[in-house]
C-alpha cells in the first residue's frame, strides 16, 4: 500500500477551536468505540514526544523481569543491534496507534509482532505485563510531565485500544477493567522485579543505546540522567548505581519548563505517531518504501540488505 492510500485510512480531521480543540473534540467521543480514534489524537497529536520517552522507558521497565530478559539475552539483538530491535518495536507499535488494528498495515503489523514472539516460550504474565506497561507507563509520564492533564476518556481510551492488541496478539487473560489491569501490573512487579545478570546485561546495552544518540562529550551524562529517571526497584533489578537526585531534580525541572512551552505552541494539525520521527536510524524515511512485513528481528536491516547484494 502507498502512503497516500495508508494515509487515507486515517481518522481525525482537526475540529478546530485552538489549542484545546482536540481535547474538546475527545469528550464529544466513546473511550471504548472510539478507542483507536482518540489514542491516535493522545499520541499522535496532543502527546506524540511525550508518549515515544515514555514508551521507551515503558520497555526499559519490562527488562527487570529475569524471565523476559532472559528471553532477550538469549535472543542475541540486544548484543548484536539493539538500535534495529528498538526501532524495530517502536515503528510496529507506531503503524497500530497510526492506522488502527484492523486496518491492513495494523493487521500486518500485528502479523510481524506475533511472527517474532512465535519463535520464544514466553509466559502469559510476562506478555500480559508487557502489554499493561504500553498501557499505564505513558498515562503516568504525561500525569507527571504533560503539557495539559488527561481526560478520562484518554486513560479508557489506552486501556481499551492496547487491550484490542492484546487480543489480537492472541494474549489470554487480559483483565476487562482498568483498575483490574492496573492491580495486576503492581502486583506483577511487586513479585518478578529482581537482580540477575540477564537484567543487568540488558539494561547496559539499553543505557548504551540511549547515550549513542547523543554526541561521544554528551555520553556520560544522559547516562547520569537515566541513572536518575528510572525508579529504586528498576535500579535494584538492573544492577546499577546509585543515582544523584541533583541530576533527578534538574532533569525534572527541564521536563516542567518544556511542558510550560508546549503548552504555548499551536495545536497540531497533522499527526507524527509514524511521518514526524526523525529518531528512527535503521529504516531511513520510512514509511516511504517500507511495510511493515519489513521490520522484525528475522529481517535484514536496510543496510545489511544492500551488502548481501552487492557481495
Amino acid at each position: 500500500m502507498t502512503t497516500k492510500a495508508a494515509r487515507a485510512e486515517r481518522p481525525s480531521e482537526f475540529p478546530g477551536g485552538g489549542r484545546y480543540g482536540w481535547l474538546a473534540h475527545i469528550e464529544t467521543l466513546d473511550p471504548v468505540a472510539d478507542a483507536h480514534e482518540i489514542h491516535r489524537i493522545t499520541g499522535g497529536f496532543e502527546f506524540p514526544w511525550d508518549y515515544k520517552r515514555a514508551l521507551e522507558f515503558a520497555l526499559f521497565r519490562t527488562y527487570c523481569v529475569p524471565s523476559i530478559s532472559r528471553v532477550l539475552v538469549e535472543s542475541g539483538e540486544f548484543e548484536r543491534r539493539p538500535q534495529k530491535r528498538y526501532d524495530d518495536t517502536a515503528l510496529l507499535m507506531a503503524e497500530m496507534l497510526e492506522h488502527g488494528y484492523d486496518s491492513p498495515r495494523g493487521r500486518s503489523a500485528l502479523r510481524t509482532v506475533n511472527r517474532q514472539h512465535g519463535r520464544y516460550t514466553i509466559a502469559g504474565d510476562d506478555m500480559r505485563y508487557v502489554l499493561s506497561t504500553f498501557v499505564y507507563d505513558p498515562l503516568d509520564w504525561i500525569d507527571r510531565y504533560g503539557w495539559r492533564a488527561l481526560h478520562p476518556h484518554e486513560r479508557l481510551a489506552a486501556f481499551h485500544f492496547y487491550r484490542e492488541v492484546g487480543k489480537r496478539m492472541g494474549i489470554k487473560g487480559i483483565p476487562a477493567d482498568f483498575d483490574e489491569f492496573r492491580e495486576f501490573k503492581a502486583d506483577y512487579e511487586n513479585t518478578r522485579f529482581r537482580y540477575s545478570d540477564d537484567n543487568r546485561a540488558i539494561g547496559q546495552y539499553t543505557v548504551r543505546l540511549f547515550a549513542s544518540w547523543f554526541p561521544a562529550p554528551l555520553r556520560p551524562v544522559v547516562r547520569r540522567g537515566v541513572y536518575a529517571m528510572v525508579d529504586d526497584t528498576m535500579r535494584d533489578a538492573f544492577g546499577f548505581p546509585p543515582a544523584s537526585p541533583l541530576v533527578r531534580r534538574a532533569i525534572d525541572a527541564a521536563l516542567a519548563v518544556r511542558a510550560r512551552a508546549e503548552r504555548l505552541m499551536p495545536p497540531r494539525t497533522v499527526s507524527v505517531a509514524i511521518d514526524g520521527d526523525p529518531g528512527n536510524r535503521t529504516y531511513p524515511g520510512y514509511p516511504e518504501g517500507y511495510t511493515p512485513a519489513d521490520l522484525g528481528a528475522d529481517r535484514p536491516a536496510p543496510e545489511q540488505e544492500s551488502r548481501r547484494e552487492s557481495s
